[in-house]
């Protein structure tokens, strides 16, 4: 007779509980980390006081932009309708962000110990999500109170259920993402979410653009319909929060890591100022996405001409630097109408952006030294030959949004636009952070001068487009 077959339900004999393995962990934490109670308290006691405060500073900072008369007056409903594509907008990129993190997350100890041994992966993962739904329910209850606030609502009442709408459609975006990371491998609906938002603020935008030029009126509701979305957001967020509770046990060990990659190279980054960590990541991600592609001739001509048709190339196989070129002209002539008093200085800033995503090939042969040499020739000649899209990418993008921005003298706008390519230029050439730099000691401790002007290479330039383009508009 034959023993029957173990099940996924069999788990052997003394293997301690998630809840065990984490007293333990914790225990062993504190003979390396002696922290008290009191150590901790006052760790977020500093954590609270600084985001209140400086999210107070920038609730009451927006208020007074939007009522100034530098700004310039618009439309209630062109300024309400672009909040919502805003909004939208701001949707699918966090969930474009809750995806490349996981959300859940792991660390490689964790994966090798804790998640590859049989315990129960639901006890183990439990708290990781309550702790993330909390996160996202308070961070969108304090975006939905500085909206409200930003609207002009005083009422506790009213910024109450503002602060409610917010939690309860963050906490359902949240247990949404946790869905998708626990969903079958070959599934297309988590990938959609994040596109479809995104496509509907363009739609939104666009409507808005088109009637906001043509003279036309939109309409607005009295009052933001926050009991709507109170009455559907918090059930939203009940039922799809039992729906991730029961997808815990679905999530697999190679998507609990995807995102501990990420966010150690973003928390590397932003310690480090070197935001080039996280860019290559990003990059080598894109392009391990993109898989297989069908190789072509180029046309025979000079060096220079087979370089230029492959950095074509690059952009045709990677589309996503046109489209955010695309969204960034358009984005430009919603903030001509919302705010038209800033029409102006959002165009230099914009117009950076877009240059910006365009410099990917000129990224990769200023950081690769070795790149450089298979290619052959000097260095100014190929980072010249690399400089050739982007420069005619920011003319024609500058010469869309002129309609937008009017005033100052005529050679205003084609030096700004040359400004701006050499803002871009100088940003994709800079060379790699170097940590021996001076340091100056202050008051608020010591700040690192050199290493802060590293960083601003290219940004400084910028700021000097805009100090000219205020001053001569």
């Amino acid at each position: 007779m034959t023993a029957p077959p173990a099940t996924v339900a069999d788990t052997p004999a003394g293997v301690p509980t998630a809840r065990q393995l984490r007293s333990q962990l914790r225990r062993a934490r504190r003979r390396h980390h002696p922290h008290s109670l009191g150590d901790v308290l006052g760790d977020a006691y500093v954590i609270v006081l600084f985001t209140a405060m400086y999210s107070w500073f920038l609730v009451d900072a927006g208020r007074r932009m939007l009522d100034s008369p530098t700004v310039g007056s618009a439309e209630p409903g062109v300024r309400w309708w672009l909040a919502l594509a805003a909004l939208l907008a701001g949707a699918g990129l966090a969930w474009q962000g809750l995806r490349a993190l996981g959300p859940l997350l792991v660390t490689p100890a964790t994966q090798s110990w804790l998640t590859s041994a049989p315990v129960s992966r639901r006890a183990w993962l439990a708290p990781r999500l309550a702790l993330l739904l909390t996160a996202g329910a308070g961070g969108t209850a304090l975006l939905g109170g500085a909206l409200a606030l930003l609207g002009d609502v005083t009422d506790p009442t009213a910024l109450g259920w503002a602060a409610l709408a917010g939690a309860g459609w963050g906490t359902a975006g949240v247990a949404l993402s946790v869905i998708a990371q626990g969903s079958r491998v070959g599934r297309r609906w988590p990938a959609l979410p994040g596109p479809v938002t995104m496509l509907a603020a363009a739609a939104v935008t666009v409507l808005v653009v088109i009637v906001g030029r043509t003279g036309g009126r939109l309409p607005h509701p009295p009052a933001a319909p926050t009991a709507a979305l109170v009455a559907v957001g918090v059930p939203l967020a009940v039922a799809l929060t039992i729906l991730a509770v029961r997808a815990l046990p679905r999530v697999d060990r190679a998507t609990l890591t995807t995102g501990a990659q990420f966010a150690n190279a973003a928390a590397t980054a932003a310690v480090l100022l070197d935001p080039t960590m996280l860019a290559g990541l990003v990059e080598s991600r894109r392009w391990r996405r993109i898989g297989r592609v069908h190789s072509r001739r180029y046309l025979p001509g000079p060096r220079w001409w087979v370089l230029l048709q492959a950095e074509a190339r690059r952009l045709r196989r990677h589309p996503n630097g046109l489209l955010i070129w695309a969204a960034l002209v358009l984005a430009q002539y919603a903030v001509a109408l919302a705010l038209p008093g800033l029409a102006g200085p959002i165009q230099v800033i914009l117009g950076y952006a877009a240059t910006d995503r365009l410099t990917g090939g000129l990224r990769a042969i200023s950081r690769s030294a070795g790149l450089r040499r298979s290619l052959g020739g000097s260095d100014n000649a190929l980072r010249g030959v690399h400089i050739v899209l982007p420069a005619l990418g920011a003319a024609l993008w500058w010469a869309l949004t002129l309609p937008t921005a009017a005033g100052g003298p005529p050679w205003l706008a084609p030096m700004l636009a040359v400004g701006v390519v050499a803002a871009a230029f100088r940003t994709a050439t800079r060379p790699p952070v170097d940590y021996g730099g001076a340091t100056v000691n202050t008051p608020f401790g010591m700040i690192p001068v050199d290493l802060l002007r590293q960083g601003l290479r290219g940004p400084a330039l910028v700021a000097v487009l805009l100090l000219i383009r205020l001053l001569l508009s």
